[in-house]
């Protein structure tokens, strides 16, 4: 009995002794924190990158040419309303959109920037 609780005991205690983490150096603490604060950096700075790249790639749409899923990618602008946009096309101005009543002057507003009529 006494053997059993003996061995019982010295394998719980190994298991607790195996389980805990040994002390950290304060210097592999710093280097895996700058590590971690450079990997974050450079990921920050691509995040960047694609956004600004989006914002430039998606800055213009040409009402005249523009497909069917480049205008509904305008905000307000459904199905509908993008084939009504190519079926009136040319156009000579942008704001052509709102004098023909494809597109609503609240709407407009909100695009304004983003398409030209080429």
């Amino acid at each position: 009995m006494k053997r059993t609780l003996f061995f019982t005991l010295t394998l719980a205690l190994l298991a607790v002794i195996g389980c805990t983490q040994a002390p950290r150096n304060p210097d592999e603490i710093r280097q895996d924190a700058a590590k971690a604060a450079s990997e974050a950096k450079q990921d920050a700075k691509a995040l960047v990158q694609g956004v600004e790249a989006g914002l430039k790639t998606n800055a213009q749409v040409n009402i005249n040419n523009a497909t069917a899923d480049q205008l509904e990618a305008l905000p307000g602008i459904d199905a509908v309303r993008a084939r009504k946009i190519i079926a009136g096309r040319p156009y000579q101005n942008s704001d052509d959109l709102v004098k023909r009543h494809l597109v609503p002057k609240a709407e407009y507003d909100r695009i304004s920037g983003q398409v030209v009529a080429q």
